[in-house]
């Protein structure tokens, strides 16, 4: 029988399904799951910070795609957070992957903003609230830290605070933005 061969692709998803597993990310274990000695492994990696960039962008890849999954067109700016603490429940590894994954060159909340908000939800909350592009931005800020907080409290309880409660702890931070934000 002959040899299998361990592509780098392998390597990353080994490492990427040992972190959804909530398990640790060393070469010991990556070439346990793939079955094979710690040679190949080490032949693609350099290091581990490269791995787990790596990982992280795969998280990353992964979140995107749920959240197309999960979003209501109707309603994206209630059901991206919405989806977002949902992931947070059904995949707490993937979320604390992706939350703690080092970004480079940001230095304030605007840039981060850019980074990670899709730049159309903005211009979207504005329309559908009657509100300023500036005011429909910094609501969507609010709401991006207040939901990470929410779905990292949500992703590392145990046995877990309830959806239902979650939700409306959500809800009732965006009417309290949402008042701020129009009350100006």
């Amino acid at each position: 029988m002959p040899k299998q061969r361990i592509t780098k692709e392998m390597v990353v998803n080994a490492a990427f399904e040992l972190a959804r597993d909530g398990q640790q990310v060393i070469i010991k274990n990556i070439a346990k799951r793939l079955n094979c000695s710690v040679q190949p492994i080490y032949s693609y990696c350099n290091n581990m910070e490269g791995l787990r960039d790596e990982v992280a962008g795969k998280a990353r890849i992964f979140l995107q795609q749920y959240m197309e999954t999960h979003i209501d067109p109707k309603d994206p700016f209630r059901t991206t957070g919405q989806a977002y603490l949902q992931l947070a429940k059904e995949e707490p590894h993937i979320l604390k992957l992706y939350i703690t994954s080092k970004r480079n060159n940001v230095s304030s909340l605007d840039e981060l903003y850019r980074m990670e908000a899709n730049p159309q939800m903005a211009e979207a909350i504005a329309q559908s609230l009657h509100i300023s592009a500036e005011c429909a931005k910094a609501l969507h800020l609010h709401m991006i830290i207040y939901t990470i907080g929410l779905g990292t409290i949500s992703s590392v309880s145990s046995p877990g605070i309830s959806a239902e409660e979650i939700f409306q702890q959500q809800e009732q931070a965006y009417l309290a933005f949402l008042h701020t934000f129009t009350n100006t």
